[in-house]
């Protein structure tokens, strides 16, 4: 079934090519369905990257989506234009008059700050608190899943000595949950991140349930035990390219860093990289919205 998303978002064009079924407003109307209704909070710099590559996930479900995307009211972007924010995007503010199904919160660059000195996490906590309250399943990314963690239960994030940066093997840690249903046994996550959180701190916390975790990168998928929540640590949603793009970004700017661990074929950055986790990240999506959101949520909640 299609995703419902605005026509002239530059994803529709790019999903098409991919043959995902994408329906725009339009034709929305002409159906009797009542579509799942999921908001997007995209925190990241690269807003039409991660719009592409979260309704790719999405898009691949027998499920219709009606897509809202959603950003900060008091923060200004520094990489997207500000005519396609007003064009694609509704303010935090419209949220609150809003109820969806499920809400993404996605990561942000910006995880080496204290969370109290990010611009903008006063109106961020509104709007964790508000999920908590009006949203049936949350699904934090990355820093969204430190900063969730840390103002809805207390736990710390940890700064790391170097940069968790590459393709990191995670073994499942429970059989049970819907969420992992299909999974091997062992399953890849990308990784890109300056800070962490500890497994011992999720697992002080009556209420979480650690769903997966790494010997290298950590714990790296949680939930709540009411599954109104979920949180993971990596960026399932990342392109093929995507670490390779951040890796010459900042080797061009003179940054240090590291080769991207366990990505290019033979740790040589003159080969194309190859995902090894898209099937993974399809799976993880359509688990999230099937057994999380659609099977939950009462028809009458958004």
């Amino acid at each position: 079934m299609p995703i419902k998303i605005q026509s002239g978002l530059p994803a529709c064009e790019i999903l098409g090519r991919e043959n995902i079924f994408v329906m725009t407003e339009q034709r929305a109307t002409t159906q009797d369905i009542r579509p799942l209704k999921i908001a997007i909070l995209n925190l990241m710099p690269t807003k039409i990257s991660t719009e592409t590559q979260i309704l790719r996930l999405l898009g691949n479900t027998p499920l219709q989506v009606e897509i809202s995307l959603v950003r900060m009211e008091n923060h200004v972007s520094k990489n997207t234009g500000e005519e396609h924010l007003e064009k694609f995007y509704i303010g935090s503010k419209e949220l609150f008059n809003k109820s969806f199904d499920g809400m993404i919160i996605t990561g942000a660059p910006v995880e080496q700050l204290p969370f109290e000195q990010v611009d903008y996490w006063e109106d961020l906590c509104k709007i964790m608190d508000y999920a908590r309250q009006k949203v049936f399943c949350t699904l934090y990314i990355c820093w969204g899943a430190q900063a969730a963690l840390y103002h809805l239960y207390g736990i710390q994030k940890h700064l790391l000595k170097s940069k968790l940066f590459g393709v990191f093997k995670n073994t499942r840690m429970t059989w049970s949950d819907p969420l992992l249903r299909g999974f091997d046994d062992v399953f890849l996550i990308p990784q890109s991140r300056h800070t962490c959180v500890k497994t011992e701190d999720i697992c002080a916390v009556p209420d979480l349930t650690v769903l997966a975790e790494s010997e290298e990168s950590g714990v790296s998928i949680i939930k709540s035990n009411d599954n109104r929540i979920v949180f993971i640590t990596g960026h399932l949603e990342y392109d093929a390219h995507t670490l390779a793009d951040e890796y010459l970004r900042d080797k061009n700017k003179g940054l240090q860093i590291d080769l991207p661990k366990n990505y290019f074929p033979e740790d040589n950055a003159s080969n194309p990289p190859r995902s090894t986790w898209r099937s993974t990240a399809h799976l993880f999506y359509s688990n999230w919205l099937n057994y999380y959101v659609y099977q939950e949520t009462p028809f009458t909640f958004a």
